[in-house]
């Protein structure tokens, strides 16, 4: 696993690094992505049902549950799976949401619909591609991302809006910049007495095909709203479509070593949102070259 998330940070910086069209020139690390993770809660009723490499996240209720984000079409099998070991059903999965449309964070959501017989919801743009199978020409990674399953029906979403499962509320916040539909999800969760503030925060980095450009784009603006809007919400627990981005297991390890509250970090959607500024003036810089 730990391999896993090192080729994944990897991946990434070498993108980051090296501009546009990078991922182009890289193999997608599908396998270490799909690593076995076993699941966890990780605070009240918010469980880490997801792989090694990718998020995919399990809010529950007596009245039904809440999953957001399908990971791989091949990683279907280990969050059915996680999702039992925890002591619940996949049957009894009522809302899948989504960050994004690629297909290591929605290729796996049209079966788990199929075993689930969930309501499927995305922002506008994440629902056309959901329903299409693919992103189009004004996602920044078209042509270099795998297509995706279609899934059957998908209820578009404005922006702001909760959905809710029986006690779950689960807020959308349009976050776009790494597709035009990226979406970061707010909610609650409880202990007892004690209530947090949970946000699994969208992916932010500027990465894309060899002919994108975000100077051209209007992600450009996008991104910034974004930022802000993460800056913005209520975070006592920062997590992520990709683990490491919010180092998710360096946070249970050190939570299983000891420290009870080690998932709680009110800084961290600021500091996630100041690290994906800091990667787009490095981008637009290197365009503007």
């Amino acid at each position: 696993m730990i391999r896993g998330i090192r080729l994944l940070t990897v991946v990434f910086t070498v993108a980051t690094a090296a501009g546009v069209g990078a991922l182009a020139a890289q193999q997608f690390p599908r396998a270490a992505w799909n690593a076995p993770q076993k699941p966890f809660k990780v605070f009240g009723n918010t469980h880490w049902v997801g792989t090694g490499g990718l998020g995919s996240v399990l809010i529950t209720s007596d009245a039904g549950h809440v999953l957001i984000d399908g990971a791989l079409p091949e990683s279907v099998p280990q969050i059915v799976a996680s999702i039992r070991t925890l002591g619940f059903k996949v049957e009894d999965v009522k809302l899948i949401v989504n960050s994004h449309v690629h297909f290591d964070h929605a290729g796996g959501i049209s079966e788990l619909q199929r075993l689930s017989g969930a309501r499927v919801a995305a922002s506008p743009a994440t629902a056309r591609a959901l329903m299409e199978g693919a992103s189009g020409p004004d996602d920044p990674q078209f042509g270099i991302v795998d297509p995706i399953a279609r899934v059957a029906s998908v209820a578009p979403l404005a922006a702001g809006e909760t959905l809710r499962v029986g006690s779950v509320a689960v807020t959308a916040h349009l976050t776009p910049g790494h597709t035009p539909g990226g979406t970061s999800w707010s909610w609650r969760s409880c202990e007892g007495a004690r209530c947090v503030d949970l946000v699994y925060a969208d992916s932010l980095n500027p990465i894309s095909n060899d002919t994108f450009k975000y100077t051209a784009s209007p992600l450009l603006k996008g991104f910034e709203k974004s930022y802000a809007t993460l800056e913005g919400l209520p975070c006592d627990i920062l997590l992520t479509p990709h683990p490491a981005f919010a180092e998710v297991f360096e946070k249970l390890a050190a939570r299983e070593a000891g420290k009870a509250d080690a998932f709680i970090d009110p800084g961290a959607c600021k500091r996630y949102a100041a690290a994906g500024r800091k990667n787009l003036a490095a981008r637009i810089a290197r365009e503007k070259a």
